[in-house]
């Protein structure tokens, strides 16, 4: 029997899980310990998956 490839790498795939779970929990530190992740890329999984709660860059 012949496997059918998807086309999807993998990292890919992560990629999407990864952003899955930001738009669930909006925790970057559960992000970091789930997947490994470092602070900045945890902070753009949610802020990517929660555009509306971005701080303010212009208030104090």
């Amino acid at each position: 029997m012949s496997r059918a490839r998807v086309g999807l790498p993998a990292r890919r795939l992560r990629e999407d899980r990864i952003y899955d779970e930001a738009r669930h929990t909006a925790d970057p530190v559960h992000l970091m310990r789930l997947f490994g992740l470092g602070k900045a890329t945890a902070m753009k999984y949610v802020a990517a998956a929660h555009p509306d709660k971005r701080p303010d860059p212009i208030a104090p």
